[in-house]
């Protein structure tokens, strides 16, 4: 199953940053792909918000990962600066992906298999005119009924749905 939903402002890409974090809860690990300004980083501050992080969230392209406190940890991992899977295994993600904290991973393409684990949400970000529209595909065990219903809530415009 998978989804497009355009946004049209950064608000509603937080909006549905919040959202998924709230239906995915702890444990969640999203991996995020697109372009350089496509919302990535904005979409992961709608994830912070729905943890109740208080810190401003900014990305971590030259930390590589900053943590959250919120009602869980938030671990935000920035790729794009790594070679490839090899240097992310000398970064630790497999550490922060064994905790019960919630794993945003931009530029996640550069993790190869580290990333493919069953409770992955997989988001893809495109740049438009008008906003951006990001593909989403949630792991397999999440109720498409959950999913609409959490969509709904939002006003988000879902353009596509397949495997429903």
């Amino acid at each position: 199953m998978r989804f497009v939903v355009r946004t049209r402002s950064p608000e509603e890409t937080r909006l549905l940053g919040e959202v998924l974090a709230e239906l995915a809860g702890e444990g969640a690990l999203f991996a995020l792909g697109g372009d350089l300004g496509a919302g990535k980083t904005v979409f992961t501050q709608g994830v912070a918000r729905a943890l109740g992080v208080a810190d401003i969230v900014t990305s971590p392209t030259f930390t590589l990962v900053n943590e959250y406190s919120g009602k869980c940890p938030l671990y935000h991992v920035d790729l794009y600066r790594v070679e490839g899977p090899l240097d992310v295994w000398d970064l630790g993600l497999e550490d922060y992906l064994e905790g019960h904290g919630v794993v945003v991973v931009e530029w996640a393409d550069k993790a190869g298999e580290l990333l493919d684990l069953p409770r992955v949400w997989k988001l893809f970000f495109c740049i438009l005119e008008e906003g951006r529209d990001i593909e989403v595909v949630p792991p397999q065990d999440v109720e498409s009924s959950k999913l609409k219903e959490a969509l709904t809530r939002i006003w988000v415009e879902v353009v596509e749905w397949k495997g429903f």
